[in-house]
This record gives C-alpha cells, structure tokens and sequence, in this order.
C-alpha cells in the first residue's frame, strides 16, 4: 500500500527534497501570506505589517526545526509591482524557497520575470502551469527562457473529474514541454473536502505510473467549509482542518498547500505526527525506516526505534 513499484524521483528546492518513496522524505509544507481577509495585509498596493508578516515567518521556520517538516510561503499578489514588493520583503527576511500565487497567466510571468531578474531561481517554485492555460507551450519556453527550475503542474480534467482523469490532464501538460524543467510537482487538485479523496487516490495513481511527486491545496478542501464553524465552533473547524491536513500527508502526498502561515502551530505539528505514524506503516511494509535524520520519528522517536530495531520493542 506505502510502496511503489517503480523508482520514484526526489527534486531538491533549495536544499529541501521532495517526492521519493511514501515516508523517505518529510512533505514539504507551502504557507500562503497576503491572501485575501490576511490581517496583516492593508492594501493591495504592498503596505502591509511587516513585523506581524516576520513573525509569522520565524515562528513557520521555528516549528519546521522543532517538527523536522520542511516549509516555504506562497505569497499572494495581484499585480507583479505588489509582488515585487513581498519578493523583496520575503528574501529580507528568510533563507526558505517561496512561491507567487497568481492566477493570470501574464501577471504571474511578469513577477517570474522579476525573479529571474534577481537571480533567484533557485529558490523559486512556479506556481502553477494549469490545464486552463491557453498556452502552455509559450509558457513552458517562456519560463526555460527565464532559467526556471522549479514548477508546480496542476492535474485535473473538467470532463473527467475522476482520479484517472487528472493523470491524462498531468500526460497532456507534460507532452507539451512541461516534462523539461529540473524539478516537476503535480498538484492534483482538490475541489472540496469529500473529493480530497479523488486528490489523494490520484496521488497514488500518478506515483505509481510516473514517479513525480504529487500533493495537493488541502486547505481549499478544510476552508472552503465554512459551516463546519456554525455546527463545531472555531475549535471544531481548526480541529477539522489539522486532521484533514494530517491524514491527506499520509496518503501519498509530498507536499501541501496548507493554507494561511498563521495556522502553522497546528498544521506542522499535525503534519508531523501524521508522517511519525506513516512511518511505522511504511515498517510494517518494508521492516525499515529511512536513513533521513530529519524525518520526524528519528527526531521524536529514535529511542523507540533503538528498540524496534533491536528486537526489543516485540518483546
């Protein structure tokens, strides 16, 4: 069930490697900042708090040393000159990759662009070359052009809204020069959180035939379900967002768009303990447990598994 047949491919973003095999690497955690309704933002014109926005950052890099998740931030913009601004802000600020969330196509190229300007592309990750993109061979030689390394592929095929279907929309990205850059991330959709599951099914499906690693918005999935506040309470949505998160790390997933960085203290310590569990049922599978000393059990567990190791732990 954790295992795949085929060799899967591990991309390094900046010092952080993702994909490999279920539980070889800890999933990398993508916040987003400067989103529609972030308190920290004032305008759209790039004024914003910026001691709220760098405490946000330290505390994400805070827990990512203490969990042994590795994390980045996708910052929000609706125009290049406001992304100029957090680009600017952002590499003040940390040492992590990061990523713009834009949805049109040409805004989003002008802040690429910026990027490169800067020569930063190593710490970049282009969010995303999308089905809807009419076209996705300009833009797949445009961004070569710009020395882009890293990018995100979303999967999903509007007349096919199965698991299968997002891998023929990923062969059809991918056939159309999208298979060339250094590193390749599918993001496999999420619509809804009861259709997270077709995400995570299709995880596990473009794994096995592919190798790529796969993930996926899994807060658009909790966030999206705004009455589970009205039936639950804040605490029940916040308790409802963390297990959803948790449990889609487990199934297949090498990265996650989390949601706004202020829900860090609950997302990464879910996340953690998410993958501490996959471990074990990656053990149950192959009777090993990955070399990798930031893997959340070596960090938390590795008297336990001393013993597991040793026999001790079946006594």
């Amino acid at each position: 069930m954790f295992v795949f047949s085929r060799e899967q491919r591990i991309f390094n973003i900046s010092g952080i490697k993702i994909g490999g095999q279920p539980g070889e690497n800890p999933p990398l955690l993508i916040a987003s900042m400067f989103h529609n309704k972030d308190r920290i933002l004032r305008d759209r014109k790039g004024d914003f708090d910026r001691q709220k926005a760098k405490e946000y950052i330290k505390r994400q890099e805070d827990l990512s040393v203490s969990t042994g998740i590795p994390s980045m931030a996708a910052m929000v913009a609706n125009t290049h000159e406001e992304a100029q601004i957090y680009i600017d802000f952002y590499l003040e600020t940390t040492d992590m990759p990061f990523g713009i969330d834009m949805w049109v196509a040409e805004k989003r190229a002008k802040a690429t662009e910026y990027v490169a300007k800067l020569g930063v592309q190593d710490k970049f990750l282009y969010n995303s070359i999308t089905p809807w993109d009419k076209d996705i061979k300009g833009q797949v030689n445009r961004l070569k052009d710009l020395g882009i390394k890293h990018v995100v592929v979303q999967a999903f095929n509007d007349k096919d809204q199965s698991p299968s279907g997002r891998l023929t929309s990923l062969e059809n990205i991918l056939s159309q020069g999208a298979d060339s850059f250094e590193t390749i991330i599918v993001d496999t959709s999420v619509m809804n959180l009861p259709a997270t599951s077709f995400s995570l099914i299709a995880n596990r499906i473009i794994k096995e035939k592919t190798g790529l690693p796969c993930g996926g918005a899994y807060s658009n999935g909790t966030h999206m379900w705004q009455a589970s506040k009205d039936i639950w309470g804040l605490d029940g949505f916040r308790t409802m967002d963390a297990v959803a998160q948790g449990m889609a790390s487990v199934l297949w997933s090498d990265f996650n768009f989390y949601g706004p960085i202020v829900t860090a203290p609950r997302i990464l310590p879910a996340v953690a303990t998410a993958h501490i569990l996959l471990s074990m049922l990656v053990y149950d599978e192959t009777k090993a447990v990955p070399e990798n000393p930031s893997l959340p059990i070596r960090k938390h567990f590795s008297d336990f598994l001393g013993k597991l190791f040793s026999g001790e732990a079946r006594k």
